[in-house]
């Protein structure tokens, strides 16, 4: 045994073990005087271990006078039950505060001392049998430290991580019904298959770089690219066809472009802040409405069947969310409210430009909410300044209630919009019952100084549904998400609703107008990482009813939409 672990080990076998060498064969109590003399008698050391290992104990327990609350505690349950070298007195007690002779503490420590040889030749035999493995593993981690180095060496950021998401479509839309007096015509079913009836091959990508300096923080900066321009999917020739993950326009094209840039951090452990040039309001609400996010399909689906007040403003803002600190599993209430100009590096305040006047076309966008483990429920209040639309996505010149307020230069006009959501999930997945999301939403105009235009007394549909003439709109949606549908991983999907549509004219007619949208969706879970979904939509009367044109009400066209999604995440 080498000195440095015989040095090692005296002290604790010294001040913790005055009674544990205490052990003449068959005496029940032995003072330190009586002890010695025993074991200066004792000669025979096989004898003596096989006394000792008759009175061995295996947990500290077994001592009847030894208490959790003994100074020595600790020390003693490591001797005995890690190194099995602390004999008691055959009476079952330790007798802590009983003297210790010198006898005793070599008796005591020698045992212990043989017991961490054996432990200590058996690593060393163990060390030569394995050897060779034990090599290989060396230089494995070797290898590893050298490539862990190298890659501290060139790594982008150490506080940056790099997420990429890229989104797929292949698919066309069919045209039926709209104005069959001139198939040719506005709303006409071969004017639409000329303009919009191609079968398209499209992609969206985004690459997210999220960035944390305190752990806690998140600086969030996402790159995005798409090719959207000119496919049916975004928007063309109806606003409501328009895919969620639609990017790109003509000029646009294949080119990266900014989309987010905001800063993420806590203020206390309740409330968190988020400010940035490039953010967006249905991004910073406290409370998700919906149970229904495995896919993204139709636009018109992910406002939670309120596009008034989750209008997807983005621009230059800021915004405070709020939630209640529980234990984790625990229901919460929880609040937000945030502050979205979208032509917020604007100067112009002739064209809606810059942040807090009258005629920034910005948007304030509060939400309350409570959400508890299967069920959450939420209330949404959204004021639009002129310029903004009750439609997400801006201005929808293909229907009435996505039209967008004029800005007057002398006075301001703007819209208040409410939303209610509630929204259940079953506790297990599965095939059978899927959670159930529903949204409500309504948008009142406010047109004060605003004069009620001439022509919306006339027969005319068009000019009756113009903005000017609009008092109130309505929408709503239920949305249905089976997880592990069939195949553990994969999933499906159904909403149907009503996006906006006016139901309050100024001049006191009732407004002919109504719409219906429908999807349906299954998604392959291919991989962690890929999966392969077929999607199939109906929307009907996407046109207001001809609301934009001079036709009547039994114009609108139907528009059928089936498209494959192939998404990869890395």
């Amino acid at each position: 045994m080498k000195l440095f672990q015989q040095l090692l080990l005296a002290p604790a076998a010294l001040g913790l073990l005055a009674p544990i060498a205490a052990q003449a064969a068959d005496v029940s109590s032995l003072s330190g005087a009586s002890a010695a003399s025993a074991y200066s008698a004792q000669q025979d050391t096989d004898a003596f271990r096989a006394w000792q290992s008759q009175n061995q104990v295996t947990s500290v327990s077994q001592f009847s006078d030894v208490q959790p609350t003994d100074w020595a505690y600790q020390a003693l349950s490591n001797l005995v039950e890690r190194y099995g070298c602390v004999a008691g007195y055959p009476d079952g007690t330790f007798k802590g505060k009983q003297a210790l002779s010198r006898f005793e503490a070599a008796a005591l420590l020698n045992a212990c001392l043989d017991r961490v040889t054996e432990v200590t030749d058996e690593l060393r035999r163990l060390q030569k049998e394995f050897s060779k493995e034990l090599a290989v593993l060396k230089g494995r981690v070797s290898g590893l430290e050298a490539k862990v180095g190298k890659l501290e060496a060139t790594q982008f950021s150490t506080t940056t991580k790099l997420q990429g998401d890229t989104y797929w479509s292949l698919g066309g839309l069919s045209f039926g019904s709209g104005n069959n007096a001139a198939p040719n015509g506005t709303n006409g079913t071969n004017a639409n298959a000329q303009t919009a009836g191609g079968t398209t091959f499209n992609y969206d990508l985004r690459l997210n770089l999220s960035t944390s300096f305190t752990g806690k923080d998140l600086l969030y900066t996402r790159l995005r690219a798409g090719n959207f321009g000119g496919s049916g999917f975004a928007g063309s020739p109806y606003r409501l066809s328009t895919l969620d993950r639609a990017f790109g326009s003509a000029t646009t094209n294949d080119l990266f472009q900014l989309d987010r840039l905001y800063y993420r951090f806590p203020a206390g452990k309740e409330l968190t802040v988020v400010v940035g040039p490039r953010m967006r309001n249905t991004e910073t609400l406290a409370i998700t409405p919906f149970y229904y996010s495995d896919l993204d399909v139709l636009d018109a689906f992910k406002v939670f069947g309120a596009p008034g007040a989750y209008n997807k403003a983005t621009g230059g803002g800021a915004a405070v969310i709020w939630k209640q600190n529980v234990k984790k599993g625990k229901p919460f209430f929880a609040g937000s409210l945030s502050y979205v100009a979208p032509s917020s590096n604007s100067a112009a305040l002739n064209a809606q430009g810059g942040i807090m006047n009258n005629l920034s076309s910005s948007n304030l966008t509060t939400q309350i909410g409570y959400q508890a483990n299967q069920w959450k429920a939420t209330f949404a209040w959204r004021y639009g300044q002129c310029g903004t639309t009750s439609a997400s996505r801006g201005a929808d010149s293909t229907q009435a209630a996505g039209t967008a307020e004029s800005c007057p230069t002398t006075y301001a006009t703007g819209t208040n919009n409410f939303a209610l959501g509630l929204a259940w999930t079953p506790k297990t997945n599965g095939t059978i019952v899927p959670s159930i999301s529903a949204g409500y939403g309504y948008t009142a105009y406010d047109q004060q100084g605003v004069a009620v235009p001439a022509a919306a007394f006339t027969a005319n549909q068009a000019s009756q549904m113009g903005v000017a003439n609009i008092s109130a709109t309505q929408s709503w949606t239920v949305a249905l998400q089976w997880k592990d549908a069939f195949i553990k991983g994969n999933s499906a999907g159904m909403a149907v609703g009503q996006p906006s549509f006016v139901t309050a004219l100024r001049n006191g007619r009732t407004p002919q107008d109504g719409n219906f949208a429908w999807e349906w969706w299954y998604k392959f879970q291919v991989t962690d990482n890929i999966s392969v979904s077929p999607a199939l939509f109906y929307l009907s009367n996407p046109s207001s009813a001809g609301a934009a044109t001079s036709t009547t009400i039994n114009s609108g066209a139907n528009v059928f939409g089936g498209l494959v999604v192939a998404q990869f995440k890395f």
